[in-house]
């Protein structure tokens, strides 16, 4: 019997990120509307393959989901032994707008999940004219630290299975158990020190309080997506994120955690889809 292939293209580019050469790992399928994926701290594009091989989106919709530098299969930089991986606001917005850039991407839709939630709205306060809609998932202006990242980066610790066990709670229960182990694995193969370089962003250098009024959803609409289960970035913060937004939407999903297009596919597509066809309309 033939093999039967998915529908998901792998290939590899380099691109110029602060100076150095950076070798970047992109996955797409379908076509249509450019889709821009942003993975979550510590993981990597996988986590999208969901939407790749989903034909209600893909007739539609270009899914391009690219794994950040020293994530997955997109090498660190030369030289990275020597220093501490560290994510800014200045270098995540950087890798998106030049990866954009060199995949030569017409004002992409965009949808970011954790911390690629969060940045999402630094690109609409700052780059809205660079994007037709932004999708955040799990996105907030801030959220009260809960763990203790000295844990994430030990010689005497297991660096995989301790990321893995500080978001397994993250996880709804209703999650089927296969995706919710396949998440987690992404964790399992993150990079040492990684996951605690994203989490650098999201704690320490992305506080958003007080600037949701420089957001315009007339030149950019966004839209608010976060799972009931989600202690992390709670539906609250996100409410509470929505209301500083005019014009922005924010919808709490039923049975579903921090990582909804990869816990639970098949739940998360009753939200994303809907999302979709408003981009679609307007397109």
């Amino acid at each position: 019997m033939a093999v039967q292939f998915e529908p998901i293209v792998g290939r590899y580019f380099t691109v110029t990120l602060s100076g150095r050469a950076c070798r970047i790992y992109v996955e797409e399928a379908g076509q249509g509307i450019p889709l821009l994926c942003l993975h979550t701290a510590g993981s990597d594009g996988r986590q999208y393959r969901h939407l790749m091989t989903d034909p209600a989106i893909t007739d539609h919709f270009r899914v391009i989901a690219f794994d950040l530098p020293w994530h997955g299969k997109s090498n660190p930089p030369a030289g990275f032994h020597d220093e501490e991986y560290r994510l800014t606001t200045a270098t995540y917005t950087e890798a998106i707008l030049a990866v954009a850039e060199a995949l030569d991407l017409d004002r992409p839709a965009l949808i970011g999940c954790s911390m690629g939630g969060r940045i999402v709205l630094h690109l609409a306060a700052h780059h809205a004219d660079r994007f037709r809609a932004l999708i955040g998932v799990e996105c907030a202006d801030h959220q009260t630290s809960w763990y203790d990242t000295t844990w994430l980066n030990r010689p005497d610790v297991h660096g995989g299975e301790i990321c893995a066990a500080m978001v397994s709670g993250l996880v709804a229960p209703q999650s089927p158990e296969e995706f919710r182990w396949e998440t987690l694995w992404g964790y399992m193969q993150s990079g040492p020190g990684v996951f605690k370089g994203d989490l650098y962003f999201y704690r320490e250098d992305s506080d958003f309080r007080d600037r949701t009024p420089l957001i315009d959803t007339a030149r950019c609409p966004i839209y608010l997506l976060t799972g009931e289960y989600d202690y992390s970035c709670t539906p609250e913060d996100t409410e509470r994120t929505a209301a500083g937004i005019p014009g922005a939407e924010a919808v709490i999903m039923k049975e579903q955690g921090h990582f909804p297009m990869s816990e639970n596919p098949a739940r998360f597509r009753e939200y994303i889809l809907p999302v979709l066809d408003r981009i679609r309309s307007t397109a």
